[in-house]
């Protein structure tokens, strides 16, 4: 196979097969890593796994970088790819909503279930065996391929993503997303931010209302008026139409027989294209009522589990990489060589670390991952094996096609 090595068309039916051959061992390492809790903040125990499996399968390098996201590299040649699989997940919620035990990575007809399964745990594993198939097959001279599981997105969206790319010996020259897509080609989605809006009352005692000025009253008019605003947000074709959503209300006073003197609104404004976090605050600042609040960008500084702390604006960019792109074209072929059909090229409805790979760095950033997003922050998630294997022969073959695509080979 020497002359073809280099050649898509020629190692496709081998990827294929050599994917469906380690499905078993997807789902087993899919299992594991499931059955280790791992919120935000607390990825410890999964990047100790997810490394050893690197390591165990071949990786030519493994480690952990300084906010503990857990790295694989495969081969050293000239084009630098990431695929990023961030490793934690949401709370569980209430575990009488769930059929099952969300931490069992049950297996049951031809379905892996559990917390994190599709998001997005069932990525890293595909991407993984993915990496094994490239070392087996020696598919891996022509570029470095990072296999990045990426710490704390639930919580702030890009950081630990941010953080691995800055300790790289340079900026990695394109990346692939894991998140949910169903097997689509995604290449964009709305940004956010999310928003602190306090408005100053004058404290009084409740038996006498009149003598104070509730802050909970003049923030109502200012809810409103953000009601208000949700239809004469912008629209894209594409990405669709930003939302405003207030997401908790907050007031101080002194007791329950105080009138309080402030009262604070969360809120989470997603961003579709054209749209920046200062032109929405300057939306909310301009609404009726909300001359004199103080509005602002929530910041993030919770300490990673080895202890990192940075103070992140909680303020994530608008994203689309041109449907042109070299990199969407790679992925589209990809796609029709192992599938046997042109997929679906769409966006994400909610938001990814590419705020800041794509958004921010300004790195090529496409997605495409394994399970069905609709799934995500569910009871009884779940993901399929031929997800798994279909995901795994993708990131095998990817980085082939894209090499050569952009004349290294």
């Amino acid at each position: 196979m020497e002359q073809h090595r280099f050649e898509p068309l020629k190692v496709t039916p081998a990827v294929l097969r050599a994917a469906g051959n380690y499905s078993g061992d997807m789902v087993r390492f899919l299992r594991d890593i499931v059955a280790i809790p791992s919120q935000s903040c607390h990825e410890g125990p999964v990047v100790e796994r997810v490394l050893s499996e690197m390591k165990a399968i071949g990786f030519d390098e493994t480690y952990s970088d300084r906010i503990g996201n857990a790295i694989g590299r495969i081969g050293s040649g000239p084009l630098v790819i990431m695929y990023d699989a961030h490793l934690d997940t949401v709370g569980v919620g209430d575990p009488s909503a769930w059929d099952y035990d969300p931490y069992e990575g049950k297996f049951e007809d031809g379905r892996v279930y559990g917390l994190g399964t599709v998001d997005m745990k069932a990525a890293m594993a595909s991407m993984a065996y993915g990496g094994r198939i490239i070392k087996e097959m020696g598919l891996d001279r022509l570029y470095t391929l990072y296999v990045a599981g990426i710490v704390q997105e639930e919580d702030c969206d890009g950081f630990g993503s941010r953080v691995f790319v800055q300790n790289l010996p340079r900026k990695p020259d394109l990346v692939v997303l894991g998140e949910p897509t169903n097997l689509r080609i995604c290449r964009g989605h709305r940004g956010r931010c999310e928003i602190k809006v306090v408005l100053k009352g004058r404290a009084c005692h409740a038996s006498a209302p009149e003598r104070g000025e509730n802050a909970v009253y003049k923030m109502a008019g200012v809810l409103r008026g953000i009601e208000e605003l949700q239809s004469r947000l912008k629209d894209d074709p594409f990405l669709g139409k930003g939302t405003i959503a207030v997401t908790r209300i907050e007031s101080k006073s002194g007791s329950l027989n105080v009138v309080p003197d402030e009262c604070t609104t969360y809120i989470d404004r997603r961003l579709t294209w054209g749209e920046d976090s200062a032109g929405a605050i300057s939306e909310i600042k301009a609404l009726p009522g909300a001359e004199h609040a103080h509005a602002e960008l929530l910041t993030y500084e919770e300490p990673s589990y080895t202890g990192y702390v940075e103070r992140v604006p909680k303020d994530f960019p608008t994203w689309i990489t041109p449907e042109d792109h070299p990199t969407v074209a790679a992925a589209i072929r990809t796609a029709e060589l192992l599938f046997g059909e042109k997929p679906a090229v769409d966006k994400w409805v909610f938001s990814t670390n590419g705020v800041t790979l794509a958004g921010q760095l300004k790195i090529p950033t496409i997605g495409f991952g394994p399970g069905d997003e609709a799934l995500a922050h569910t009871v009884n998630e779940y993901v399929t094996v031929e997800h798994l294997v279909k995901a795994a022969a993708f990131y095998a073959l990817f980085p082939t096609v894209i090499s050569q695509s952009l004349g290294e080979a």
